[in-house]
This record gives structure tokens, sequence and C-alpha cells, in this order.
């Protein structure tokens, strides 16, 4: 897991685009929005979400600015000297303070009032701060004040906010706009993925594992017991007081449940614990890894494996945006209550908006999910090498091959199980990434990054003898026979350009 601060550094280091145009004029009349919803719902099939919306105070996107019969922008003038600099890094030193502080200078002008309120820098001076967990109390700053001054009654200060006029920023506004969006059917409705059920286990690594290909398996979850009894209810009941990882904190999966029903943000938390069948046990019970995935190498280290296998639980939202799974693993993903969206490119196409640094140790990346939806997935549609794509609904399992960039976000509320896994097929591929000469940047899920080659490949030895080697000489024939002309290139004159033909 990222410590709070590495977590932090990341998130500045991703990029957002501005908003594309909005159109008010032809507003998508929705009897469970507010008038003010329907303002933003947008002409190009956008809607937003029926329940409450956040908080924007008023703000705008800058575009409204060339529209609106006052110049004004009470964004620049309520920031002074400072309006120079753009809302990302006005945020980032905003981010230095503290709450006290944030409070305090949200009292100095309508902008900063804007600036101090805006909820990620709440979140993240509640997970900095609340290692232990916190109870969600409807909002980022509610929850700080309340896990600080419990007495302090905050609805008298009215915990809707005032609503500056005349405030633009795209930057704030989109923000918003992504916490309120409702996914679009045309991200939803391409789904090209290969869908297998009842395979052999043959034909599962000959057709796919071998050949590093995404597959959907229906059908593999049948017996699970966690199909039948995995509820709100039953998890709730089964782990009592243990604590899961929920981004840098811990909290109990009660108090999780209660955040995931009241929030309603641009990057919503889930819960992404690699220990948890170790901290409840009948959890690792509650299921089985299928049969085309028995073959896991990494196990020979005992203890000392790296993290391999996650609960996930997150509300509609929630999700991973664009990444390779750790160590050159492969991975399956197993949906036991609700769906998910994913998107996946092959090892050699970078998806649009995406930017890994020259050693792979870092990317940056739009701030969301739902943003990179919107300003990148059209552009797909467009390319060579399409993305795979698919939704993943209870009961379905997708194979993801080493070295694939994907994307998750639940559609819904969802419970599912991983496991990243090392295979013959890919065990060369493991032991060549565990010995980069990055690799104590690189590698994942271990105390000890530095040795992990070694001691995996020792394990191996011990436990398969003369296995490395064999695999190694039927790569080189592989190659080999890749790099073997062709009849046709064996003929053709390479002075001419023609055709030579011996009889």
């Amino acid at each position: 897991m990222f410590g709070c601060r590495s977590l932090l550094k990341q998130t500045r280091k991703r990029k957002r685009r501005k908003p594309d145009k909005f159109n008010s004029k032809r507003r998508k009349q929705n009897p469970q929005l507010t008038e003010e919803q329907q303002d933003f719902a947008t002409e190009d099939g956008f809607s937003l979400k029926g329940s409450s919306p956040t908080q924007n105070y008023g703000v705008q996107p800058l575009g409204n600015l060339y529209f609106s019969s006052s110049p004004h922008n009470s964004r620049n003038t309520g920031l002074g000297n400072i309006q120079t600099l753009t809302d990302e890094l006005v945020l980032d030193i905003l981010g230095f303070l503290g709450g006290t502080h944030l409070g305090i200078l949200s009292t100095v002008s309508k902008s900063f009032y804007v600036f101090c309120n805006h909820e990620p820098l709440w979140r993240n001076l509640v997970l900095e701060n609340c290692n232990d967990g916190f109870l969600f109390n409807g909002s980022w700053k509610s929850t700080f004040v309340a896990a600080y001054n419990p007495a302090f009654d905050d609805s008298k200060t009215g915990s809707l906010g005032f609503k500056v006029k005349d405030f633009y920023s795209d930057y704030l506004f989109q923000s918003w706009l992504c916490a309120n969006l409702e996914m679009k059917h045309e991200w939803l409705e391409r789904d090209n993925i290969i869908r297998r059920k009842g395979i052999s286990v043959d034909e599962f690594v000959s057709d796919f594992e071998t050949p590093n290909k995404p597959v959907l398996l229906e059908g593999c979850l049948d017996n699970w017991p966690a199909m039948k009894i995995w509820n709100r209810d039953y998890l709730v009941k089964v782990c009592d007081d243990a604590l899961f990882s929920v981004g840098p904190v811990q909290m109990k999966l009660k108090d999780f449940f209660a955040y995931a029903d009241q929030a309603q943000e641009e990057r919503p938390l889930y819960l992404f614990d690699p220990k948890f069948a170790n901290k409840v046990p009948k959890l690792g019970q509650d299921y089985e890894v299928p049969v085309y995935f028995n073959e896991d190498l990494f196990s020979v280290l005992g203890n000392e494996r790296p993290d391999y296998r996650w609960i996930i639980i997150g509300p509609a939202g929630s999700g991973s945006s664009f990444h390779i799974d750790p160590n050159s693993t492969s991975a399956w993903n197993a949906v036991v209550k609700g769906s998910k969206k994913w998107v996946l490119f092959p090892p050699d196409v970078i998806p649009p908006g995406v930017y890994p640094s020259l050693d792979g140790a870092e990317v940056a990346c739009p701030v969301s999910i739902t943003e990179w939806f919107m300003n990148f997935y059209e552009s797909t549609k467009t390319w060579k090498k399409k993305p795979i794509e698919c939704v993943c609904k209870a009961g379905e399992v997708i194979f993801v091959p080493n070295g694939w960039w994907h994307l998750v976000i639940n559609l819904e509320d969802s419970f599912a199980i991983t496991q990243n896994f090392v295979s013959r097929r890919n065990l060369l591929n493991v032991l060549d990434f565990l010995k980069k000469p990055n690799a104590c940047t690189l590698v994942s899920g271990t105390r000890d990054r530095v040795n992990l080659h070694d001691k995996f490949k020792k394990a191996i030895e011990a436990s398969f003898p003369g296995i490395i080697d064999e695999l190694a000489k039927k790569a080189e024939k592989r190659k080999a026979e890749l790099e073997k002309p062709s009849f046709w290139d064996s003929v053709k004159d390479s002075n001419s350009g023609g055709f030579k033909f011996s009889f």
C-alpha cells in the first residue's frame, strides 16, 4: 500500500484536461434533479446522478464567462497577486495547510472560500490524520471537524455552504462534474472480449495464456459459497471488528459501507486488502481458485511471496485507473456481486492520456476514471489497435495477461476477488522483471525488493529442477522459428526485388 504522502504526491503528478464545452440550452429534464443540476446536463448525452449533488459553491466552467453580461471573475479578484497561478497549483499550495488555517483562509475572500472548501483538500487531511479509520459525516470537511471536535454542531454553519457569484474555473468545475456524472451508455456498450464457458485447461493455455490474450470466463464460480452468501449483512457479521485497507487508512467494514452510502466524489475510496484471508479466514474459505489458474509458482516462496490476492469492495464510480499489474504477473478477477467495466490495451500500446516514466516506476494519468472517459475514450474508436472492452458481471471471471494496461470502474456496489499469479508460460518474464537494475523501485508487495529475484530463482530451482533452462531453450526455439524466413522470403531475389525460382 502507498503511504499517504506518496499517495498525495502521485495525485499531484496527474494532469486534468479542460472540460469539453458545456451547453445548457438543451436541458435533459429529470424530475429527480434540481434545476441547478439540469443546467449542467449537456447536449452531448451526459446526465447527472439523481441523488443529491455535491456542493460546487456556484463554480461554473470558464467558457460561461464569455457569455456572461459581466466580465468579472471573482476567482481572480479574490486571489489577488496569486491569480496568475493555475487552479491546480493553488490547491497544491493549500494542501500544505492544516484544517485550522484552511478555515481561517476561507474567510479572506470569496475565491479563497471556494478553494479552501475544495473537498479533496479535506479528504487528504482526514486520510493523513485518521490512520485508524474514520466515521464519514456527509462531507470530508464535516468528517475532519467531527474527528477533532465531536461536540461541534456543523449543521449550524450551513453544511451546504454558500454559492459564490461569477466564479469561473474549468479545473474546479470538472472535479465537481466528474463526481456527479453518470456513465454514458456509449462508454459501456462496446464488448469485444472473447467469452468462453466450459473450456478445458489445455484450451485456456493454448488459446489465451500462451498467446497472452484476455478472455472472459463464464461458469467458473458456480460452486463458490461466496456467490450465495456474500452480502453486506453477512460480511459485516463475519468480519466484525477486523480492519481492512482502504486507501492509506484501516477501516471496519461497517464504517466503510457507511462511507460508501454517503460519499459522492470524483475518486471514491475502495477497499483493497491483500491480507483479508489472514484477518478473516472464513473469507478465504468462501472461494477457490478457478482450475485455469491453479499453477502459481510464486507459492514456492511460502510466507515470503509478494502480496498476491485481494478482496475488493467499492461503490459505483470507484476503481483503478490505467496500470499494469505488479512484478510482470498475470491476474484473474472474479466478480461476486455487482459489475465492472474493463478497458484493456496490449503491452505495446500506451492508453491515451497515460504517460509512464521511462523506467516504468511512475505513471501520470487523468485525475479520475470518469475524466479519462470524458476526454480520451472517444479517440480510441479510430485506433488501429482498439482496446479490449467488456462489462464483467457477477459470476464471471476475467483473465488479465501480464503486461496489459487496464482500467476498471465499478458500475454499482461490487464485491470481487482477484489474484496475481506466475505460471510456466510467464516465469521467464517475471524473472527478467525482478532482476532489472531498478527493481528496488519497480517490485511491489514485498519488503525485500532487492533480493526477491535471487530468492525466487533459488526456490524454483529447488522445487522444479531444470525448469528454467528448459523454458529458456523453448523460448529460444520459438524465437528462432519466428525469425526464420518464410518460403517466399527465401526465394525472393534481394538484388532485383523480384522472385527467383529454382527447379
